[in-house]
């Protein structure tokens, strides 16, 4: 069984998040984790990954206890949150470089990009403020507009 979770128990202080949880998980076998906010989706897949301490049970992944194995666990299981924290501290400058040498695209180009988006002033900020700024300047990073087309759009 590639993945156990057995008796997994973890809380916040007198908050209890996930209580007493039982998952068996075969080898290609693929899962959703659905629920309201709250309900411990995210916690679950924090304390898979080892990011989170869990308080009481087991986690096993290939045989291996991954509180026992914390190294050699996290070589073998990947995560990819819906919000990576990582890139809202990168500078918008080096994250677009990211993305550019993902899809192979020169360096030049970001900044020919960077000139004709009229973000040059943010280009040396972390992506957090200068997304903060749009957000606050800017109704469609906050639903207010929606886009041409939809059956919100009027």
């Amino acid at each position: 069984m590639p993945l156990q979770i057995i008796n997994l128990t973890k809380k916040f202080g007198e908050q209890t998040a996930l209580d007493n949880i039982n998952i068996s998980i075969d080898q290609n076998e693929i899962i959703g984790l659905l629920g309201p906010n709250g309900a411990g989706k995210s916690t679950l897949m924090k304390s898979i990954v080892g990011a989170l301490k869990i308080d009481q049970g087991e986690i096993i992944f290939n045989g291996m206890n991954i509180s026992e194995n914390e190294i050699e666990s996290k070589k073998k299981i990947g995560f990819l949150p819906e919000n990576n924290p990582l890139y809202l501290e990168m500078y918008v400058k080096e994250y677009l470089q990211f993305v550019a040498n993902i899809h192979k695209i020169h360096s030049a180009r970001v900044d020919e990009v960077i000139k004709l988006v009229g973000i040059t002033p943010e280009k040396s900020k972390k992506n957090r403020t200068a997304f903060e700024r749009i957000q606050t300047e800017s109704g469609t990073c906050t639903g207010d507009h929606p886009p041409a087309g939809s059956s919100d759009s009027g």
